[in-house]
């Protein structure tokens, strides 16, 4: 169970290799968090990641789950919360794609859309509905300021995550008063093996400070976190700006 602050004793990730997620998993060890699943394609850097995490004293455990096989996930994330009531899940399943050559290859644009819209929304059914069996915990999905408004430079990557985005707005307001807390985080760009090579946008962010928002939006129950905070009034001002003017922007 998750104390008054809101630290979980358990945490999934989907997605066990995101730097983000193995932050926000260094972060809650150090303060409270015992067990972590991490669930992703079996591969060295998943165990890899576990090891890490054992390091610092957690019971770190791996689960085979992939994304784009949304008939495995029952089973697959079954087996985590048979194993005991789940806390926090952290949904940070997500690919950047390449935006040039997703517009050129429709069936790996897809695989972006499944990925990052398609997966999540199967995963984040399931995980729903085991944490509202257990009656309580928390499901934290990472989302994205790109799906805020898609914008040319990267429309198929920002489209998904605008359905992921509005997949967890309705998944929380379903799950009220439930006992299960959904938590949108939406960071900007962040400094990430992802985003390695790319021009950095303005208020670039670091894992680490995506983990903080995280811990910080868990403790306030919050519903939207904004990473930095300040991108919450830049969206706003990009969501309302005129098609025209919108497409004229250096974005």
């Amino acid at each position: 169970m998750k104390d008054a602050f809101g630290i979980p004793q358990s945490l999934l990730i989907l997605g066990g290799t995101s730097e983000i997620a193995l932050a926000t998993a260094r972060r809650m060890i150090v303060r409270r968090t015992r067990t972590v699943w991490l669930a992703g394609r079996p591969t060295p850097a998943l165990e890899e990641a576990a090891q890490q995490l054992r390091a610092l004293g957690a019971d770190a455990r791996t689960v085979a789950f992939d994304a784009l096989d949304p008939e495995s996930h029952e089973e697959a994330l079954g087996k985590v919360f048979a194993e005991g009531d789940i806390d926090m899940v952290l949904m940070a399943v997500g690919v950047l794609g390449d935006q040039a050559l997703d517009e050129r290859e429709p069936v790996a644009a897809a695989r972006v859309a499944m990925t990052n819209y398609t997966g999540a929304v199967s995963s984040g059914l399931v995980c729903a509905r085991a944490l509202q069996t257990q009656g309580h915990g928390s499901l934290v999905v990472l989302s994205s300021v790109a799906g805020e408004r898609a914008r040319r430079s990267n429309f198929i990557y920002g489209s998904s995550k605008a359905g992921l985005d509005a997949f967890a707005q309705g998944l929380g307001d379903a799950l009220h008063g439930t006992g299960v807390h959904v938590m949108i985080v939406r960071p900007g760009f962040v400094r990430t093996r992802m985003t390695a090579g790319l021009p950095e946008a303005p208020l670039a962010t670091t894992p680490e400070a995506v983990a903080a928002a995280i811990e910080l939006g868990l403790r306030r129950r919050s519903e939207t976190v904004w990473v930095p905070g300040a991108l919450r009034v830049v969206m706003s001002a990009l969501r309302h700006a005129p098609r025209g003017l919108f497409r004229r922007l250096p974005l």
